[in-house]
């Protein structure tokens, strides 16, 4: 086993195909086959489920590929730690899609311009699915709601965001769950956080929603609660950022379901340059970190303009 097998395992367990992965690891799709190959026979193992064309993991290679990902990060942080020079080679970045689109875009520009050599690689997603991918190694890091409590992520507080309730022009004012009970609501996938937070909201003052509807772009979820079709839960600095913004009216919560706290995370004890220097960016250098929770100011506004647009709409 060595580490450039171990990227190409990674880069397999990635792209799901030979051929995929190969191009992007600039190599011969035969010389995959035959190192993936090499290290089952030296594993004992069968670490993918090969389904013609297409490969996915098996129970062992799920198990392997985190091991593997933190052997090729050790290896990067070893030879930064001796060389001297400034971080390169990709940062797997996960976000909310209101996070990109309202906190994050000029501090990954402000970073892009001081550390030209580090690839970007950014995905959005809810929260669920980015700490799974933190987890598993697919992603370095990523920024999402709090509070962070699993034992293996270290976190630290960026940025404070206040939901509210969206509703069509000329509702009265809604103070408790109960005076909207049987309406339809409009929230992303069961694994974004806001869309619990919002029947959470609803089951502690024992009221129902009608209707739950599911979209994937906040424009949209805007426009159908406009039109009097419903109501949904979102950032108010998200709200502030829409078009129609002006077409609905904005309600408070109780504090307990209004107020969160946007984090980025890491696996725990993951050293990685190019996330320190993110850190830094951040105005949070890993001695000033305290785990889950630490701290609670915002860094600096606006750093620098947008690099790369990202569009409004996704899960959260």
């Amino acid at each position: 086993m060595d580490f450039p097998q171990l990227a190409m395992f990674v880069a397999v367990a990635r792209e799901g195909s030979i051929n995929a992965a190969a191009r992007r690891l600039h190599r011969v799709p035969s010389n995959l086959t035959t190192r993936i190959r090499q290290l089952e026979d030296e594993l004992g193992a069968e670490l993918f489920i090969r389904e013609k064309q297409r490969l996915r993991l098996s129970a062992s290679g799920r198990n392997f590929l985190d091991y593997a990902n933190r052997l090729l990060s050790l290896a990067d942080e070893a030879r930064s730690s001796v060389s001297g020079i400034m971080p390169k080679g990709v940062l797997s970045l996960g976000a909310l899609v209101s996070t990109v689109a309202v906190r994050i875009s000029p501090v990954l520009a402000e970073y892009h311009r001081r550390f030209p050599n580090v690839l970007l690689d950014l995905s959005t997603g809810p929260s669920g699915d980015l700490i799974d991918g933190v987890l598993d190694g697919r992603l370095a890091a990523a920024f999402v709601d709090g509070p962070v409590t699993h034992p293996l992520l270290d976190a630290v507080a960026l940025y404070e965001e206040e939901l509210v309730v969206i509703s069509a022009l000329g509702l009265k004012p809604i103070a408790r769950a109960r005076d909207i009970n049987g309406f339809n609501i409009y929230a992303f996938r069961p694994n974004c956080a806001y869309r619990r937070r919002f029947e959470d909201w609803f089951r502690q003052d024992d009221a129902t929603w009608g209707k739950l509807i599911e979209l994937e772009s906040y424009n949209g979820m805007v426009a159908c609660v406009a039109a009097g079709a419903g109501l949904a839960l979102l950032p108010r600095s998200m709200l502030e950022c829409l078009p129609h913004r002006h077409d609905v009216m904005s309600h408070e919560v109780e504090d307990r379901y209004r107020q969160v706290t946007i984090h980025l995370v890491w696996r725990k004890g993951l050293r990685l340059p190019s996330l320190d220097s993110l850190l830094e960016v951040l105005g949070r250098p890993r001695d000033g970190e305290g785990g889950p929770g630490a701290g609670r100011e915002a860094p600096s506004p606006a750093l620098a303009t947008v690099t790369r647009a990202q569009p409004v709409r996704g899960p959260v």
